[in-house]
């Protein structure tokens, strides 16, 4: 079965735009594979907690040798690498909150980033073990002017940090929505959110 794994990051549960682009995205996977499963995964709800040193002490433990303190400290880690490891296409909708990643999905990533679980390393190189086949990214800007080339780029920890990290799961494919000036005037937001909800239907035709 078709799977899609949906991770929301905004504070906002009203009003938020990149909640508004991850709909259509979600909506045009639907359409596209109508019975798929889809699993939604609001991390900004306050679930994940930052990642403890017991947590951390689990994670660098030989499975065999893991306690129950051990296995408990590293329960949530478990399940959360499971719902990325059933899915073929993963969304990660966030806003740049002071020029990154709002710290609710850092907790997540630092839970699902895991060593022989979605990365190995040999001594010489890392390799993904992270099985979607492609990461789909709706980043939103307050502002204008993170986008390459233009002024306040270099202040844009958000996109290019997901990117580098999808393909240092292993994801080959990644494609990004991004959405500028979202707190400016309504008129140029509206046509901006019209344009990603058209590009966001051609995504799986």
């Amino acid at each position: 079965m078709p799977t899609f794994l949906r991770i929301d990051a905004s504070s906002r549960r009203s009003a938020s735009v990149s909640r508004e682009i991850g709909d259509a995205v979600e909506k045009s996977w639907r359409a596209a594979h109508p019975g798929g499963r889809v699993t939604v995964r609001d991390v900004a709800d306050g679930t994940i907690p930052v990642i403890a040193q017991k947590t951390v002490e689990g994670f660098y433990t030989a499975p065999e040798d893991l306690d129950d303190d051990l296995r408990a400290a590293i329960a949530l880690s478990d399940a959360l690498i499971a719902e990325v490891q059933a899915a073929d296409v993963l969304l990660i909708t966030s806003p740049i909150y002071n020029f990154s990643v709002p710290s609710a999905l850092k907790a997540w990533i630092d839970q699902v980033v895991r060593i022989n679980r979605t990365f190995s390393y040999d001594g010489e190189a890392f390799t993904g073990l992270a099985r979607p086949e492609r990461a789909i990214l709706v980043c939103a800007y307050g502002a204008e002017g993170y986008l390459d080339g233009e002024g306040f780029a270099a202040a844009n920890f958000l996109e290019p940090y997901l990117r580098f990290l999808m393909g240092f799961l292993g994801i080959g494919e990644v494609e990004t929505l991004s959405i500028q000036a979202t707190t400016g005037a309504p008129e140029p937001l509206a046509a901006q959110k019209a344009a990603l909800a058209a590009a966001a239907r051609g995504l799986f035709a």
